[in-house]
């Protein structure tokens, strides 16, 4: 009943910087937390980052924190992820994903309904 899809990944060289956005549509009134995640080859899915649809409260792993940084715009049902510093290890794809209903977990990817279909992230060095 969520339809999400992610754009603004792309190839990019070490130090540089993306902007991702997840579009969210269908029941997008029953969100309770947007999420980011990531995913390399062989690799399990990563979180990421997410907020709440409502408030302020946003959550990084230690490892993104003070790069990354996530933020929505309610009025377009969009959630953004904005990359600096990109590393060659940042590269995967980033998958968006939506909870609808209140959980205190954020971390793992069972903690979501839906998903996206993910964008390519690539950093070259």
């Amino acid at each position: 009943q969520v339809q999400l899809v992610e754009s603004g990944g792309g190839l990019v060289q070490a130090g540089g910087s993306l902007r991702l956005s997840c579009a969210a549509s269908g029941r997008t009134r029953n969100i309770y937390r947007m999420g980011w995640f990531r995913q390399a080859p062989g690799k399990e899915r990563e979180f990421v980052a997410a907020i709440r649809w409502s408030g302020d409260s946003t959550y990084y792993a230690d490892s993104m924190q003070g790069r990354f940084t996530i933020s929505r715009d309610n009025a377009k049902n969009t959630v953004h992820l904005q990359m600096n510093s990109l590393k060659p290890g940042d590269t995967a794809v980033y998958y968006c994903a939506a909870r609808l209903y209140s959980e205190s977990d954020y971390v793992r990817p069972s903690a979501y309904d839906y998903w996206g279909q993910g964008t390519q992230v690539t950093v070259s060095t």
